[in-house]
């Protein structure tokens, strides 16, 4: 028996779209808020509800948070962490409560740095974003000795090689986004202001050897990798940057350590080909709460539990940086309603 595809499967149970949906020119996608969403200690969405004015509430079935608008075209939705945020994402456009065929989407979480690549408080724009959820694994204690690490590639037989194409292995691993798209919001950005602060520069200075991790923070290009599991430490840093040097053929560097959108683009990718999202319409970019490894001479466990010295600093960086393509996009839908911005 042939098993249908997710996509076929998705477009039979997917609600039609209501006599009057709500038309979105922008949707905002986070991961998580800590307690409240107004006035007691943020998570990412705090920020954007306090200062965006979304004051409106719908309850969406199979979506956890209320979705907030500003009854201006503007949505905002808490997707929930780790892979799983997929399933929310689908229930949110599969409701047929909301028009999204024309929406921008903006995924703007925080997340883990490689110090090689920028700091901490430094936002990324991503023109890739990674699966790294899907290969073999094996114990490092059990491992061929001469690998860098035990992570191989489904279809592979040593780590950092491609498999043959045999028809099983998953289709997508690197999903592409439109890169015009990406370079015009990094030109519109690249300038942000990004707050610093004593506890960001002592921790900066401890990563002696990584010029970009002991840069004030700081606007850049450079591709998210979502797994399941919180991994931390100089050899998973080095095989992500493996990762992602592999399934975008050498033309990604990774950047940022995340559990949210491998699930995400997969989501908003079967959307599109159903003909409910744009895929060349979505951005993600990701903010530096920490450094994905340990400092020269730091232990690597306590390290990973460290207080994140940015913290707070990479929720504004979300919002700064994030809210200046938001904002655009809106106040100028007449401009973009038809067709993505590209880079002058």
């Amino acid at each position: 028996m042939r098993v249908p595809r997710t996509a076929a499967v998705c477009a039979l149970l997917a609600a039609p779209l209501a006599a009057d949906p709500i038309p979105v020119k922008v949707a905002v996608v986070v991961t998580f808020e800590a307690g409240a969403d107004r006035g007691d200690r943020p998570g990412e969405f705090q920020y954007w509800v306090e200062r965006e004015g979304w004051t409106r509430e719908i309850t969406v079935p199979g979506v956890d948070h209320k979705v907030l608008t500003d009854g201006n075209g503007t949505l905002g939705v808490v997707s929930g962490t780790t892979v799983r945020s997929s399933n929310q994402v689908m229930a949110l456009v599969l409701s047929g409560m909301f028009d999204f065929s024309r929406a921008y989407w903006l995924v703007n979480g925080i997340a883990g740095v490689d110090p090689s690549v920028a700091s901490i408080g430094s936002a990324a724009w991503a023109h890739y974003v990674l699966d790294g959820d899907i290969a073999y694994e094996i114990d490092a204690r059990e491992a061929d000795p001469s690998w860098p690490y035990s992570i191989v590639p489904i279809g592979s037989r040593v780590p950092n090689q491609k498999p043959a194409r045999e028809g099983w292995e998953p289709e997508v691993m690197a999903y592409r986004l439109n890169p015009r798209l990406v370079d015009w919001a990094f030109a519109l950005t690249k300038d942000t202001p990004i707050p610093d602060s004593p506890d960001m520069r002592d921790c900066r200075a401890l990563y002696a050897g990584y010029p970009n991790a002991q840069r004030p923070p700081f606007v850049l290009c450079g591709e998210t990798l979502g797994c399941c599991r919180y991994w931390h430490g100089g050899a998973m840093t080095r095989w992500a940057s493996d990762w992602t040097r592999l399934w975008t053929d050498g033309k990604g560097r990774f950047a940022m350590s995340d559990m949210e959108d491998q699930g995400i683009a997969t989501a908003l990718s079967r959307l599109s080909r159903m003909g409910r999202v744009d895929f060349e319409r979505v951005l993600f970019l990701r903010t530096a709460s920490n450094y994905c490894m340990q400092a020269p001479r730091q232990d690597v466990s306590k390290s990973m539990h460290a207080e994140y010295a940015g913290y707070l600093p990479s929720l504004e960086a979300a919002y700064r940086v994030g809210s200046r393509v938001t904002r655009e996009l809106a106040a100028n839908w007449p401009a973009y309603r038809e067709r993505p911005p590209s880079p002058r």
